[in-house]
C-alpha cells in the first residue's frame, strides 16, 4: 500500500513537531501525555494511536474500580510477599483516587457500590480458607490504604441478587464501578484541552535510534521526536520482545435490557477469571481466560466457542438462573501480563521509555503508571 503523501501544513503542524511521542491513546498514554503537558507546557506531546479508537483494553474493559478480592490478595501474596501484595492495594487505590480527582466521577460515571467475590457450591473449601484469612488481611489493608474492615462475610446478599449454586458472598464496601466510554472521552477532551495532539489509524512497525533523534516507522509514514513513550500495555511485545508482557483476551458480553435486575456493584467469582455487573439495566458479563489460557494468549480480538459457551452457561445458571436472558453485544479486549505482579516502567533504550503490563488492573493502575513514565522521561530532560 502507498504511503501518503503530506502537504507542508500537515509536516508543519501535525508530523514533524514533536519533543515527545506517546505509542497508544488508552489511559496510561493519556495520563502521561497530561503529567507531561502539565508539568511542562511548552512540550509538545503527540499520540499515535493503531486504532479507530484506543485498542487493546482502554475502552472495552468492564469498568471495575477495584483494588482486589479475598483470593486475590490471598494469590499475590502467595506469589510475592505481604509487603509487595499491599504495596500494589496501595497503588492501586492511590491510582483510582488519582482517576477520579484528575477527572471528576460525574465525567467517568463513578459509583461506590461495592464489591462482591462470590464461591460456588462446590467451592466450601476454598471459601473457608479465605473466610479464615479475612481478619488478617484487614489488618493489613487497614494499613495500606487506612480503611477499616474492608472485607465481609454477606451471605444474605446471596438471595438478594437472585443468585443460583452460589454458597458464600463477601463484601467490599470501599470499591466501585466507571463507565469505560466516559473515561475515555474526559481523557481525550483533557488533553486536547492541554494542547496534546491524538492521531489515530497509524500503527508503529519500528522504532530506531539515529543521531540526535527517535525515527518512528508507521503505517502513515515516518515521524521524528527526541523522545518517545511506549504505552501499548499488552503489545508492547510487537516491538520489544524482551519485555515480560504476554497478551490476555478477555471477552466480554452485555445482555439486552432486564426488566427488574436486581444487581448492584462488581461481582467476581472464580478467583477473579469470571466477573460481572449492572450497566444501565443489563448484564455485564466477562472473563473465561482460564478455560485455555494459550489460546487466550492472542493479539487477535474475536471470540471462542468454548468460552462463550461457558459465559452462557454462568449467565443463565448462576446469575440470572432460569431467565434464559437474550445477548445483545459481544466484544473482546487484549491486557497485558507478567510474571510480576507490578507494571514495567522503565528505559528501555536512551530517550525511549515504557509504561506497559497492567496484569488487568489498567482502571486502578493507569492514571498513575502514565504519570510514573512521564516523570522518568522528564528527569532525562
Amino acid at each position: 500500500m502507498t504511503k501518503p503523501s503530506f502537504s507542508y501544513w500537515e509536516r508543519t503542524s501535525f508530523i514533524d513537531n514533536a519533543d515527545v511521542i506517546i505509542i497508544g491513546s488508552g489511559l496510561v498514554g493519556l495520563s502521561a501525555a497530561l503529567h507531561l503537558k502539565k508539568q511542562q507546557p511548552s512540550l509538545k506531546v503527540l499520540v499515535l494511536e493503531r486504532g479507530f479508537l484506543p485498542s487493546g483494553a482502554s475502552t472495552k474493559n468492564a469498568g471495575f474500580a477495584c483494588f482486589g478480592t479475598v483470593s486475590e490478595q490471598i494469590e499475590n501474596i502467595k506469589r510475592s510477599s505481604e509487603d509487595e501484595a499491599m504495596r500494589l492495594v496501595a497503588y492501586r487505590w492511590q491510582g483510582l483516587q488519582r482517576l477520579r480527582k484528575n477527572l471528576g466521577d460525574a465525567n467517568i460515571g463513578y459509583h461506590q457500590y461495592g464489591g462482591h467475590e462470590l464461591f460456588m457450591d462446590h467451592e466450601s473449601e476454598h471459601a473457608k480458607a479465605c473466610i479464615d484469612q479475612i481478619d488478617h488481611l484487614n489488618k493489613l489493608l487497614h494499613q495500606a490504604i487506612g480503611k477499616p474492615d474492608i472485607y465481609s462475610v454477606a451471605d444474605e446478599k446471596i438471595a438478594e441478587f437472585g443468585f443460583s449454586k452460589v454458597k458464600h458472598i463477601m463484601y467490599n464496601p470501599f470499591e466501585g464501578q466507571i463507565d469505560t466510554g466516559k473515561m475515555m472521552r474526559a481523557l481525550l477532551y483533557k488533553a486536547y484541552e492541554l494542547g496534546v495532539l491524538v492521531l489515530n489509524n497509524c500503527s508503529i512497525s519500528a522504532i530506531e535510534q539515529k543521531d540526535n533523534y527517535i525515527l518512528l516507522s508507521t503505517s502513515q509514514g515516518n515521524f521524528k521526536s527526541s523522545k518517545v513513550i511506549l504505552a501499548t500495555n499488552a503489545f508492547a511485545g510487537q516491538l520489544y520482545p524482551e519485555l515480560d508482557v504476554v497478551p490476555g483476551r478477555g471477552q466480554v458480553l452485555v445482555t439486552k435490557p432486564i426488566f427488574g435486575l436486581k444487581l448492584q456493584g462488581t461481582y467476581h467469582f472464580n478467583q477473579g477469571y469470571y466477573y460481572f455487573r449492572n450497566i444501565d439495566g443489563r448484564v455485564l458479563f466477562g472473563g473465561g481466560r482460564n478455560i485455555d489460557y494459550k489460546a487466550e494468549e492472542s493479539y487477535d480480538f474475536g471470540h471462542t466457542e468454548a468460552v462463550k459457551n461457558q459465559l452462557i452457561t454462568y449467565l443463565n445458571k448462576v446469575i440470572l438462573p432460569g431467565q434464559n436472558a437474550e445477548i445483545d453485544y459481544w466484544w473482546s479486549g487484549i491486557m497485558g501480563f507478567g510474571q510480576d505482579i507490578s507494571p514495567i516502567v522503565k528505559q528501555v533504550q536512551p530517550g525511549i521509555f515504557c509504561a506497559v503490563r497492567c496484569n488487568g488492573m489498567g482502571v486502578a493502575m493507569g492514571s498513575l503508571v502514565g504519570e510514573e513514565v512521564a516523570e522518568l522521561l522528564l528527569g532525562s530532560i
